[in-house]
């Protein structure tokens, strides 16, 4: 009998306690921008995308992830997909980025995780690029795999990241809903000196821009003075960069992946990825010395792809014009800068290395602020 109250008291806490959980930032009625969102407001609503987790939360001390995005479930390797690179401040480790700004195009898996687990990430990609069926001759990948550095929380040093960590995140990718907050890559971030995560968002264009789709997933780790759709909430809440008490050093990074179903080559996924930097600054970041923050994007739209092999010298395909990515632009800006405040929205309290705390975002705090601006 009191073992089945226990129980029952159990599953009357968890189902309360998850009645409580944080929600999106849309959720609380804020709306970033004006373009409306995908289905799920998330970068798998790009057809085609899919993204797997494994998070890795162990003992007192392991607080990180892996995060994997694919941009079709075909062989990548094969059918590659155009794509290009910008790099907002260069202090980070970005594997494979040369070859996607020499060549214009993608031919693996992107995967996100910590500093010290890019070279074990990029051995996971090549074994799995290597072991696809109708890649046996293949002996070139280009792998690529980004990072921030989760050292405050995180035993970074125990390289705690393999292979199987990577590979399990490639095949637990899916689409639909995303995971956000303290899960894959973001388990062990930090943000504005609030705890940092995965985020994402998307913004579907109006027919007459074309009908179609951006989506951005983010992984944050960075700094500077904190926005939440225009409101000062890193001034009001007295933690941001340059105050008084200096609690956010403002370095860190963010790797942020834009996608698009719209016809866009290299050079204008470079402008999108550009555009996305803007995003970032919306929300306060400042892209400080020590913060590697990289944009990687790139277009699903099947005419584009790119063959592995063909014995055609030359490739027609349909190309966006210059005058049509204007609405490109700003849904990328627009995703970015809501894919941002849910990693922070999602983000919950974390404890980890040497008994360090990074408290998740007050969302009580931040509602009261965006009340006061008159933000929702």
């Amino acid at each position: 009998m009191r073992l089945t109250f226990i129980l029952i008291l159990l599953m009357v806490m968890y189902t309360q306690a998850w009645g409580q959980g944080r929600k999106r930032v849309r959720e609380y009625g804020v709306k970033v921008g004006v373009l409306p969102t995908g289905k799920y407001n998330t970068i798998t609503d790009v057809a085609g995308v899919t993204v797997g987790h494994t998070t890795l939360l162990e003992g007192e001390h392991i607080r990180t992830g892996v995060t994997a995005i694919l941009p079709h479930e075909g062989n990548v390797f094969q059918q590659k997909v155009p794509a290009a690179v910008h790099v907002g401040n260069g202090f980070g480790k970005l594997a494979g980025s040369t070859q996607i700004k020499e060549l214009g195009n993608l031919e693996s898996p992107i995967i996100l995780t910590n500093t010290l687990g890019v070279g074990t990430a990029m051995n996971a990609v090549v074994g799995y690029t290597l072991q696809q069926a109708g890649n046996e001759q293949v002996q070139s990948v280009n792998a690529v795999v980004g990072e921030t550095n989760d050292g405050y929380l995180n035993d970074i040093r125990g390289r705690h990241v393999r292979e199987e960590h990577v590979l399990q995140a490639i095949q637990q990718a899916k689409t639909g809903a995303v995971q956000e907050g303290n899960v894959g890559a973001g388990t062990g971030t930090v943000c504005f000196g609030w705890k940092g995560g995965i985020g994402t968002s998307s913004r579907k264009l109006p027919e007459s821009a074309g009908a179609y789709t951006v989506g951005v997933l983010v992984q944050t780790n960075y700094g500077g003075v904190l926005q939440v759709n225009g409101v000062p909430v890193g001034k009001e809440l007295d933690q941001y960069f340059m105050n008084q008490q200096i609690k956010d050093s403002a370095d860190g990074s963010c790797m942020i992946i834009v996608a698009t179903d719209a016809p866009v080559d290299a050079r204008n996924l470079e402008r999108m990825a550009m555009r996305a930097m803007m995003g970032l600054a919306k929300t306060g970041g400042i892209a400080s010395n020590g913060s590697g923050d990289y944009v990687i994007a790139f277009s699903t739209n099947p005419e584009l792809r790119v063959p592995y092999t063909s014995e055609e010298k030359t490739q027609a395909i349909p190309i966006l014009r210059n005058d049509e990515m204007s609405p490109l632009f700003m849904a990328v800006i627009e995703a970015t800068e809501e894919a941002v405040l849910n990693s922070l929205f999602m983000a919950e309290d974390m404890t980890g290395k040497e008994g360090r705390k990074v408290e998740a975002l007050p969302l009580k705090k931040v509602l009261k602020l965006l009340k006061k601006y008159n933000a929702i």
